[in-house]
């Protein structure tokens, strides 16, 4: 049995019918899931330095998420931090309530202009080696908690707002073979983008994904941080020459995300140095 492609078959969507639209002069809002530390904290403060005030999640570590809140306003921008736990979808219609919350209260919004799923962590999976809760855990992460959360918010996002999703270089290159479920369900995540672009863009909204190559996070233990060895042998095979660090994550999410990128959707981009070419 095949597939009908034919041009003349209509498919049903489920967009969410209820949207917002942005009032002319409003500042713009960003939602950054993970937005605590790593990459997360850095695109953060590069939507704050680009103009947009800012709410970021994190799951357990208040503190650290607060001290991020602290730098946006440092930035002259408004920030919110809120808890959220991306493998507990049954969380995330309370979660859209406490959202819109927040952005009347502390934003005088009713919508968001951007949101970037980033929250995440990595997993190791070898052949012969797996562990059948892992692989739940890393799908649950990275496929089902931004496919449940996007469809949360989407009443939430205005119309010409901006998704951006987070996969990896792994995707395109083989690494250790113990990241392999790991860069597989971000491939998921790059059919998937491709699929909400399509759903999404008679709203006006892009769906992008961003798909960093090796960079200086605690990702794997923290070795493309710390270790000079590993940073050593990665570089030569990055044609830039480097490691990323996070801001270089940072300023590509912030400018996918950003307004002069209307004309683009359903794109995975690569932030990698030009990692493997």
């Amino acid at each position: 049995m095949t597939e009908n492609t034919s041009p003349t078959t209509t498919p049903q969507t489920t967009t969410p019918q209820t949207v917002t639209t942005q009032a002319v002069g409003a500042a713009r809002v960003a939602l950054v899931t993970g937005g605590n530390r790593g990459l997360g904290c850095s695109e953060a403060l590069h939507l704050a330095r680009g103009g947009a005030d800012v709410v970021l999640t994190y799951r357990a570590n208040e503190a650290e998420a607060l001290d991020v809140v602290r730098s946006i306003e440092k930035e002259g921008r408004r920030a919110a931090a809120l808890r959220l736990d991306v493998t507990a979808p049954e969380t995330f219609e309370a979660f859209a309530a406490t959202l819109r919350a927040t952005l009347a209260d502390t934003f005088d919004a009713d919508g968001l202009d951007v949101l970037v799923n980033n929250a995440g962590n990595a997993g190791w999976t070898p052949l012969g080696e797996t562990d059948v809760a892992e692989v739940r855990r890393l799908l649950d992460t990275h496929v089902t908690g931004p496919v449940m959360l996007t469809q949360a918010l989407a009443p939430l996002l205005r119309d010409g707002g901006r998704i951006v999703n987070t996969s990896t270089g792994l995707a395109r290159f083989t690494g250790a073979d113990g990241y392999s479920v790991y860069a597989a369900a971000k491939g998921a995540v790059e059919v998937w983008t491709r699929y909400l672009a399509k759903t999404l863009a008679p709203r006006g909204i892009t769906v992008n994904t961003v798909a960093p190559g090796a960079t200086g996070t605690d990702f794997g233990g923290g070795s493309m941080r710390d270790d000079e060895d590993v940073r050593g042998h990665l570089s030569s095979v990055i044609a830039m020459g480097r490691v990323g660090e996070p801001d270089d994550i940072g300023a590509t999410v912030a400018a996918i995300a950003s307004p002069a990128f209307a004309w683009v959707t359903g794109q995975r981009i690569e932030a990698s140095g030009g990692m493997n070419l």
